[in-house]
């Protein structure tokens, strides 16, 4: 008996209470330090939202400032109605999206867009795919040329296209004085139906192979040179090395290339508009011009309508984001 209730003493006693919690179970008590523990780590947690709000603080204005706020804009200048000059007269409802999917030269613009996305991104990454490869040789003067290939990257877009202006002039081009002195003749490259297109090709295809080669000659370093000895060692020829080494291990500097190229050229105002400023109508332009006249060089003359195309070309830009997310996750899922 006494050993069963000096027993009994011990169990109810302030330090087994302490060391077993509340009751034998084990089980914390209101006045443990749980809580505090937890007071402890909200705090810490706050502090941590805290800091990092003060970090990131900039980038979030500046993106709210030029991303969100202007999308806001843009849609809500969809859906109003404008004078000539500019002043918004009321709410137009789904008026200017019907009125962009019912104009006449939509499909011939869509059809332009198509065929200059194209075949500027295709033309670009065959290209750079050779200049990338000569550029990672070894010869001498290999550093100036590399210098040299960025300057058609790092030059204004702007003056890039007036220099071709200048180049495909009817009278006074550099490339009309080539092409008489074989005997072929002065071609119209920026007012005939035919040549205009091929014309802003070229140059879409001139400002774009500098970054996309700098993306494969990074591609191409990245890639371990002992596959190379390895295939070499067994007989493959140059072509096989190629096909089965190089273009399987670059594909991710592809997909990103094509990509990012996709999006510039479906952007890129300054080359269409300025080689296809003399040019009345819509014939030549791609939506993002299509986008510009509605509203300033039309007879048209609507920015609601002119915004309203603005808002189709996001949306064509977030599904070409949408399909490379969703391909590049279809990767790592199966890598």
């Amino acid at each position: 008996m006494p050993d069963q209730q000096s027993s009994v003493v011990a169990a109810g006693s302030p330090a087994a209470t302490t060391a077993g919690g509340a009751d034998g179970a084990g089980t914390p008590s209101r006045g443990s330090g749980v809580r505090t523990r937890g007071r402890g780590g909200a705090r810490g947690d706050r502090a941590s939202l805290g800091s990092a709000l003060l970090w990131l603080g900039p980038a979030l204005l500046l993106i709210a400032g030029v991303v969100v706020y202007p999308a806001i804009e843009l849609v809500r200048a969809s859906m109003s109605k404008f004078s000539i000059t500019g002043l918004r007269l009321g709410d137009a409802g789904w008026t200017n999206y019907t009125n962009v999917l019912d104009h006449p030269l939509l499909p011939t613009v869509l059809v332009n867009t198509i065929v200059w996305v194209v075949a500027v991104v295709a033309l670009t990454i065959v290209i750079s795919l050779g200049v990338a490869q000569f550029l990672t040789k070894d010869f001498r003067g290999r550093k100036l040329v590399r210098w040299a290939i960025i300057v058609p990257w790092a030059a204004s877009l702007v003056i890039t296209a007036k220099t071709f202006v200048m180049i495909y002039d009817f009278y006074y081009g550099t490339a009309n004085l080539l092409l008489s002195k074989f005997g072929l003749g002065p071609v119209d490259f920026l007012g005939s139906d035919t040549w205009i297109m091929p014309s802003m090709i070229l140059v879409g295809v001139f400002v774009s192979i500098p970054f996309t080669a700098y993306v494969f000659v990074a591609g191409l370093g990245a890639i371990p040179r002992d596959v190379y000895e390895a295939a070499r060692v067994d007989g493959a020829s140059p072509f096989q090395v190629w096909w089965r080494i190089t273009l399987p291990l670059l594909r991710p500097a592809l997909l990103v290339a094509a990509v990012l190229n996709i999006i510039y050229v479906f952007n890129s105002f300054p080359i269409i508009y300025t080689l296809n400023d003399r040019n009345p109508g819509f014939s030549h332009d791609t939506t993002i011009t299509f986008m510009y006249k509605l509203a300033f060089k039309s007879a048209e003359k609507d920015v609601g309508m002119s915004a309203a195309a603005g808002v189709f070309n996001v949306l064509l830009i977030l599904v070409v984001v949408m399909v490379y997310l969703r391909f590049t996750r279809w990767r790592e899922e199966t890598a």
